[in-house]
């Protein structure tokens, strides 16, 4: 079966920084709805029309995987607001309650980059805004995919998204 939208792929990864240091590797394959929110869509349009068998590598820019840092999304917040045993790369989803800072968005999940005796830095921009990237990329397997699958836009979670079942102001690890 080829590729076409909306179908399911079984997909292993490699992903490197523009220098070629490992990010990520995805050894055992996972299934992704092509034709939804679960791919880039620069990855979706190389495996286009592909059979189980094919491999390509794929240079991703930051606008076509999480986009390019943005400094607005970094803000301090008083330091009382956080467990005793807050430190740097702890993640949040959202600001915690008595956030100071208007204007960011509640859903980001927020990065814990610095932590001061009265406040702490928070970062809601994704761990890899701004990089460039590289994928290397071995299709599997390709399947129809289910009703379910397409009205959801994913076959389960994003696996490029930061997704937690954490409460709000939780710690992530």
């Amino acid at each position: 079966m080829q590729v076409t939208r909306p179908c399911v792929v079984s997909l292993r990864w490699r992903l490197e920084d523009a220098q070629g240091q490992l990010i990520d590797e995805l050894a055992e394959s996972m299934e992704f709805l092509v034709g939804g929110d679960d791919l880039f869509a620069k990855v979706e349009t190389a495996l286009e029309g592909q059979e189980a068998g094919f491999e390509t590598d794929i240079a991703l820019q930051p606008e076509e995987a999480f986009g390019d840092y943005d400094s607005n999304l970094v803000c301090f917040e008083a330091r009382a607001l956080f467990p005793k045993d807050v430190e740097p790369g702890m993640q949040f989803e959202g600001l915690p309650e008595g956030a100071a800072t208007e204007g960011m968005p509640a859903e980001a999940v927020y990065t814990v980059t610095e932590v001061y005796p009265e406040h702490v830095v928070l970062d809601g921009n994704h761990p890899l805004a701004g990089i460039g990237l590289r994928m290397h990329l071995t299709l599997l397997d390709v399947r129809a995919a289910t009703e379910e699958e397409v009205q959801a836009g994913s076959v389960g979670e994003p696996i490029f998204m930061v997704q937690t079942g954490a409460p709000p102001d939780e710690p992530i690890h």
